[in-house]
């Protein structure tokens, strides 16, 4: 997007913006929100992913974290992250089918976390970056070393899948 785009903030989840303007919906990063003139949020971490064209973001080295990391503090994580379209964190809508914490190979101290989750739907433009930024969030967990996130279609998510708490931020009950 050019510079001096004027655009509509249409969310401020998860520490990150999404925005509209003639051209199409961005997210914007939150260590980049002095671009849209607001603070950057203090929990605007960054790690660099790439996804490959199976839609998996690569696995990445977070170094510094020892011991097995808290499940709870994991899902947590992931509460933090938001679909850009819809106001609800992707735990609550149901996206995160599963996440697996192992020990890297030759170590006790360091752990893999493997999330498999899906998006709303196939064509969805934003599932790299929501995966991106799903990685990004468990990588701050201590004792996390490396993270990977996988886009799965099975089974296809449906609005069922949404929890109770979701539910109520959408209005459906």
């Amino acid at each position: 997007m050019p510079g001096g785009t004027k655009v509509t903030i249409t969310h401020r989840l998860g520490g990150n913006f999404t925005v509209v303007c003639d051209t199409g919906m961005f997210r914007i990063k939150g260590s980049d929100a002095d671009c849209l003139g607001e603070d950057v949020p203090t929990d605007a971490s960054e790690s660099e992913g790439k996804t490959d064209a199976y839609g998996s973001v690569g696995t990445a080295e977070h170094p510094g974290h020892t011991g097995k990391p808290a499940d709870e503090a994991v899902w947590d994580q992931l509460k933090k992250v938001f679909d850009p379209e819809i106001p609800v964190n992707i735990v609550d809508l149901g996206l995160v089918y599963s996440l697996k914490v192992e020990p890297l190979e030759n170590s006790t101290d360091r752990h893999s976390v493997t999330v498999a989750m899906t998006l709303t739907a196939p064509g969805c433009g934003m599932g790299p970056v929501i995966a991106e930024d799903a990685r990004n969030r468990v990588l701050t967990v201590p004792g996390v070393n490396q993270a990977r996130v996988d886009i799965v279609w099975d089974p296809p998510w449906t609005q069922t899948m949404i929890s109770e708490d979701g539910k109520m931020q959408l209005g459906l009950i």
